[in-house]
């Protein structure tokens, strides 16, 4: 599966240097846009997936393969430092899947009907979040209001570092970030090492009060902390990037 990705991440390195443009869906369009262009991708591949909707995760799911991608498109300049998951948590591994994330920069105002790709990271999930045991799940609580029947409904909303946020060296490069062990091939080279260290505590739950309106988290100790995740990262072979370190 790692040629798989390899070749996935190549081809986005070639879509962009030749100057293959995303193309806008709509003046109202903030991400689709740059998921259809990565759909071309795969269809350059002839990779079968089946078709992205707006309550599926990930974006793309392989058929011929346990592999997912999410897409994360990013205007720039503008909110680059982090990211809504809308209820997902990020993982390196959904329904049997391994999910590799792709946060894409292009431009935020412009007016172009096409515009360019700036630069991509293509990440596994586990370096954005190691833990694949949290289910997410939507709760409801009645009783709210005068009359005691106004129902409370708990939508989490889950917000993550980007990549571009996490390390530099990335800014105007296309990036792979893989689980150590990763098998390159010879036209990939290795741009870096990053470890990230599990946190001594973990969130637990939380209390709202709705007077005050306060949030009050509750923890528990970590039974991986100081565990750490190695990952590798990757250019193209012909690439003269800088090495990608942790900030």
């Amino acid at each position: 599966m790692d040629q798989i990705i390899a070749k996935v991440f190549l081809e986005c390195v070639r879509a962009i240097d030749a100057s293959e443009l995303i193309s806008r869906v709509s003046s109202t369009d903030k991400e689709f846009s740059f998921q259809n262009w990565f759909a071309v991708r795969l269809e350059r591949l002839s990779l079968n997936f089946d078709e992205p909707s707006r309550n599926a995760y990930p974006d793309f799911r392989l058929v011929d393969f346990p592999l997912g991608f999410e897409i994360k498109g990013l205007g720039f300049p503008g909110r680059e430092a982090n990211y809504d998951c809308n209820s997902q948590v990020p993982s390196g591994l959904h329904n049997g899947r391994t999910i590799y994330y792709v946060f894409g920069r292009y431009p935020a105002k412009t007016k172009e009907k096409n515009y360019p790709v700036y630069d991509i990271v293509m990440c596994h999930g586990n370096f954005l979040n190691a833990d694949h045991s949290y289910i997410h799940k939507n709760k409801n609580l009645k009783g709210f209001g005068s009359y005691g029947d106004i129902m409370i409904r708990d939508r989490k909303m889950y917000v993550a570092p980007t990549p571009f946020a996490l390390t530099d060296g990335t800014e105007r490069q296309v990036t792979l970030i893989a689980p150590t062990g990763f098998k390159c091939g010879i036209d990939l080279k290795h741009s870096g090492t990053i470890t990230r260290i599990e946190t001594p505590r973990l969130i637990r739950g939380y209390y709202f009060d709705m007077i005050e309106h306060t949030l009050t988290p509750s923890y528990i100790d970590n039974p991986n902390a100081g565990k750490k995740h190695t990952f590798e990262v990757f250019r193209a072979a012909k690439s003269l990037g800088p090495t990608v370190t942790l900030r």
